[in-house]
């Protein structure tokens, strides 16, 4: 009920229509997250309370009726207790609605929020929140910094909540992909568990994820154990076969089998047993068969012929199903005259061998779509590189081979108030989602402490170092910072500090390269506070600087010296290589990827 009053009227609007899409509501969901602390979570809203100098700080998400917070600093009770709220009293879902930062120095006066019950019951006055996205771009929430009194919001602030809420965004990506990744494992353990009684047929199936190298591997298995010869058949998404595999007993008629596979992709009739197991995935059983059941399956007469040689008298034929159901092909085994009939017990083992190669064939498409996700993830977290006059940018990322795995390889480079230029590379431990997790948090750490601040690399990176600490931030990465200011008589002072990270190299116009070696210092992350130190050079025209990761470098038959001084060999006199074939040729050096490499070259022109 309502008082009649214009604010009451206005307080029981309905919620927006984009709070209610259910791509939306689906990713939420897949955060896995609820109204309860996250500790990661926790540490932005910490994050915006403390740079931004707020009372209360949300990593607030939206749903179709409420809004939860598994990120709060400075909530009044009882919200700090129930992590949530109904939309009665969210200003975050406005941000939602628009796909847009919402900035208000003082919420009393704006229309669209001045009778929000958040102003009398959260004692939100000003507020700041930028849009919380997945991978898709959708809005899931707001990270928000709030105060109890009006306040003017300065460009800095708003750019430190932006770049916070970036680092935020990449953390739900992480939890949706780690979800995603977690049920597809659950789903295999499930299907390997239902399946143990065809441990045998298990084996066929094994080590790849190629389906047609797994189908001829379930043929040779199935013949001569289960019959004298078998077809495979897979659909294409108009439902007519596009693959068949083919093997009989007798290696003499391996022509004919094949030719045989060969005509049965265009020539089955509306009568064809294969077809009917296609259509309604159910399993037949011919005990007796003869060649007209061919002739009447066929719509080309060379099929009967070729069936009579390889030997017709029964036959079964199962569906390959995926897990969810859905029929990918079909089982096809055929005895000759010599041999028993198929019977019941034959079908029930042929049909347990069909679920397996579904899900065989399931597992290689799942497969191809996790790499799939892992790559885009992992480009998703590397920036494009800014455009800066007389200098020339490329990078590079290449993930080991065959992995099907984000990792903690990462690459930065933006322009500062000043025009100076800020390069970093760096590498965080592990190959996982955990890894990139981490690599995400390090990179925009570096971002929001060094953008806009004068300090010396060194400073930076000791600051660095103390906002990891204060933050518990499970970090233990090497890296290295450095700072190109503008040119000065023909030449750019350069400042690097490296922590723990390869050393950097300089090519010099003529050819020669320069290694940028410094006395060793720590990892980023270790417990014990360290103050780093900068280094300098110079880069004039036609010199370029080339940051990497130890994958460029790190082989297990060989030092990490060896690895750099065969590098430097490399890249002596290639001054003038352009730098996006420098780059290339590079990464095509790497004979065998033992883990991620990433490039970051800088060139004067």
């Amino acid at each position: 009920m309502t008082d009649g009053s214009p604010a009451s009227a206005r307080r029981s609007i309905a919620p927006p229509p984009a709070l209610g899409d259910a791509a939306r509501l689906r990713a939420l969901a897949d955060t896995g997250l609820d109204a309860t602390p996250d500790e990661a979570f926790d540490r932005f809203a910490r994050l915006v309370s403390d740079l931004l100098e707020v009372p209360v700080a949300l990593v607030s998400l939206v749903s179709a009726d409420r809004q939860f917070f598994p990120g709060a600093v400075g909530l009044p009770e009882p919200w700090s207790q129930r992590r949530q709220t109904p939309l009665s009293h969210s200003f975050c879902q406005h941000v939602v609605d628009t796909e847009a930062p919402m900035v208000l120095p003082d919420a009393r006066l704006y229309p669209r929020v001045r009778d929000n019950l958040a102003i009398d019951d959260l004692g939100v006055v000003a507020y700041a929140g930028m849009p919380l996205t997945d991978l898709s771009g959708r809005v899931l929430g707001s990270l928000c910094a709030i105060d109890n009194k009006p306040r003017a919001w300065t460009a800095g602030q708003l750019r430190t909540l932006a770049d916070l809420a970036a680092a935020c965004s990449s953390e739900l990506r992480l939890r949706i992909a780690l979800d995603g990744a977690q049920e597809a494992r659950r789903r295999i353990v499930r299907a390997h568990q239902r399946l143990e009684l065809l441990a045998g047929v298990s084996e066929t199936l094994a080590g790849t994820l190629d389906v047609g190298t797994s189908l001829r591997r379930l043929a040779a298995a199935m013949v001569p154990l289960l019959a004298d010869w078998c077809l495979l058949t897979l659909v294409g998404p108009s439902g007519q076969p596009r693959e068949v595999v083919a093997v009989h007993r007798d290696p003499t008629r391996t022509a004919d089998v094949d030719r045989f596979a060969q005509l049965l992709r265009t020539g089955l009739s509306q009568e064809s047993i294969i077809r009917a197991v296609l259509r309604t995935g159910q399993p037949r059983l011919g005990g007796v068969a003869s060649l007209a059941d061919v002739a009447r399956g066929t719509t080309d007469p060379e099929m009967s012929a070729i069936a009579e040689r390889l030997g017709i008298a029964s036959y079964l034929s199962v569906p390959v199903r995926a897990v969810g159901g859905t029929v990918l092909g079909a089982i096809t085994l055929v005895n000759a005259s010599d041999r028993q009939q198929f019977d019941d017990r034959d079908l029930l083992t042929a049909v347990d061998i069909g679920r397996r190669a579904g899900q065989a064939v399931g597992n290689s498409s799942m497969y191809g779509e996790q790499r799939h996700v892992a790559e885009v993830l992992q480009h998703s977290m590397l920036p494009r590189l800014p455009l800066v006059p007389e200098l020339e940018l490329t990078a590079r990322y290449q993930p080991a081979a065959d992995r099907v795995e984000v990792g903690g390889d990462w690459y930065d480079a933006f322009v500062q108030p000043d025009g100076d230029l800020i390069a970093a590379i760096g590498d965080v431990a592990g190959h996982d989602i955990e890894a990139a997790a981490t690599m995400g948090q390090l990179r925009n750490l570096v971002r929001g402490n060094a953008f806009g601040r004068p300090d010396a690399v060194g400073a930076l990176m000791t600051h660095l170092d103390s906002a990891i600490r204060g933050l518990r931030l499970p970090i233990a990465a090497t890296a290295t910072l450095v700072r190109i200011c503008g040119e000065r008589s023909g030449v750019r002072e350069v400042t690097w500090c490296n922590a723990g990270h390869p050393p950097a190299l300089v090519v010099r116009a003529g050819g020669a390269v320069e290694v940028l070696e410094a006395t060793p210092e720590p990892l980023l992350g270790l417990a014990r506070p360290s103050v780093r130190t900068s280094r300098s050079t110079s880069l004039a025209t036609g010199d370029t600087l080339l940051l990497y990761t130890d994958g460029l470098i790190e082989r297990r038959d060989r030092s990490i010296d060896d690895g750099l001084a065969e590098l430097v060999h490399r890249l002596t006199g290639t001054d003038t290589v352009p730098l996006d074939d420098l780059c290339d040729l590079l990464l095509a050096s790497i004979q065998h990827r033992e883990d991620d490499t990433a490039l970051l070259a800088v060139r004067v022109r």
